[in-house]
């Protein structure tokens, strides 16, 4: 994902020396609160990749299938520096799925239409997650005796759950932001005139760089937070009142 001239190495070094700083000064509950995160972030990440790969396969692209990402394996999908961040800040990325617009020459539909199809399927995935596992939350809350919601596996699985719809709400949220390297860039271009999507061509490593400073100095958790909880609490509405609807 970052390119440029930037060097993985340092990104990597500096990063690794943050998180074990984190980790040193975490609480024993924080310390769970990661363990639990840790495999929310895989099922997050691999999904979102895994839904990329084939949705490009039923269009006609082989690209991903040839190159091994048409697996639910984790390890052909993490990106170690958007997994970390995933981690820690509920927003990153895996490792990106590539994909050749010249392959969708099969389908019925333009290129464009096949590259904004293939990166809303990441996102879409996502948030269904999301959703089946706060229909596991709900109905846990709602059918689970006290005693089982008091013990310790009972708060395991309902922290992680919480985790799960989290985590994916916020790599769903994160990827539709329509700035270049992210999934929303590819979506919404499609919807814009062609002028407009020659210039994106012609400025997006300028456009790149927006993200970059944008992202690091945390201008994007603004826009992003409030949005993840609005979309979190909507999630959270819309399932507790069709459950409801049968109880």
């Amino acid at each position: 994902m970052f390119g440029y001239g930037v060097d993985k190495k340092v990104i990597y070094i500096v990063l690794g020396l943050l998180v074990l700083f984190s980790l040193m000064s975490m609480t024993q509950a924080e310390w769970l609160s990661i363990l639990l995160t840790l495999p929310a972030v895989i099922v997050a990440i691999t999904f979102h990749e895994y839904a990329h790969a084939m949705a490009a396969d039923k269009l006609g692209d082989t690209t991903p299938r040839s190159q091994g990402r048409l697996t639910l394996n984790p390890l052909a999908h993490l990106d170690p520096f958007g997994f970390i961040l995933l981690m820690f800040a509920h927003i990153g990325w895996g490792k990106p799925v590539q994909v050749n617009p010249n392959n969708f020459v099969n389908s019925n539909k333009s290129s464009s239409f096949c590259e904004a199809i293939v990166s809303l399927a990441g996102p879409l995935m996502n948030f269904f997650i999301a959703i089946i596992a706060c229909i596991a939350y709900v109905l846990i809350d709602h059918f689970a005796s006290i005693a089982f919601m008091q013990s310790f596996i009972g708060e395991i699985l309902i922290l992680f759950l919480y985790m799960l719809i989290i985590i994916n709400i916020g790599l769903g949220v994160f990827n539709l932001i329509p700035l270049p390297p992210l999934d929303g860039e590819k979506i919404f271009r499609h919807l814009l005139p062609y002028k407009v999507q020659d210039w994106l061509d012609r400025n997006y490593q300028t456009l790149y760089w927006v993200f970059i400073i944008l992202w690091i100095f945390g201008f994007l958790g603004y826009i992003v937070s409030p949005v993840i909880n609005v979309v979190t609490s909507g999630i959270f509405w819309v399932v507790e009142h069709i459950i409801g609807l049968f109880l």
